[in-house]
């Protein structure tokens, strides 16, 4: 039987995915077909995603690690709240291009801050990619380190025009998003509210697609 890892950043974008697995600790503990699987969402952005992958290595030996959870939409040609297999993820701050274990699919580039709506274009055109996220290209470093099969699957949560505030404010150094303040500072400006109801909406249906893609895609390649 093989044995992967999912690294997720979010309880959000695993929530469909591990109902019915067993949780110890942090980790998620569950079976995509034949495959043995362990699940973590260990927060946003480089570092954190680095701990996660430490916490599944050290759970023992394991064929491949997956970058899981959602992304934001660069281009006009994916919406939410689609679901993609990702082929190639490109790292922001090195430049670095990882190829994926996909024979096809979708190009992501890795940032090391949220997208803001204002930079969406830019960065599409600079890196020839319709998606972006915070953690991928770490993930994919950790598997080409240890020799391990990497693959990336991400799920829209947010369109290339929506107007949401600008998220960086309220990041933790731990990746995690630092709520109350969160909610205080969107209750006062009523110009995002009817943006992040939808987003909350295309989040969630963006996770569900995101677990059945991965369930049939892992069973068809593992």
């Amino acid at each position: 039987m093989k044995r992967i890892a999912i690294i997720a950043a979010l309880s959000g974008e695993l929530k469909p995915l591990v109902q019915g697995w067993q949780q110890r600790g942090q980790l998620y503990v569950g079976n995509i077909g034949e495959t043995e699987c362990l699940a973590i969402a260990g927060g946003m952005g480089a570092k954190a995603a680095a701990r996660s992958c430490e916490l599944v290595l050290a759970e023992g030996k394991l064929d491949a690690l997956v970058s899981y959870g959602w992304a934001g939409a660069l281009s006009c040609g994916l919406k939410p709240p689609a679901a993609c297999v990702i082929a190639e993820v490109i790292d922001s701050t090195t430049g670095e291009q990882t190829r994926t274990a996909a024979s096809e699919g979708q190009r992501l580039v890795t940032l090391d801050h949220v997208a803001r709506p204002d930079e969406k274009r830019e960065i599409a055109q600079k890196y020839q990619a319709p998606l972006v996220d915070m953690e991928a290209a770490t993930v994919a470093r950790i598997a080409a380190a240890r020799n391990l099969a990497f693959y990336c699957f991400k799920g829209v949560s947010d369109g290339y025009n929506d107007k949401l505030p600008d998220f960086n404010n309220f990041l933790e150094k731990d990746g995690q998003l630092r709520m109350p303040a969160f909610i205080a500072y969107a209750l006062l400006h009523p110009k995002y509210w009817t943006a992040l109801m939808q987003l909350g909406r295309q989040s969630k249906g963006a996770a569900e697609n995101l677990a059945g893609l991965v369930t049939e895609s892992l069973r068809r390649t593992l």
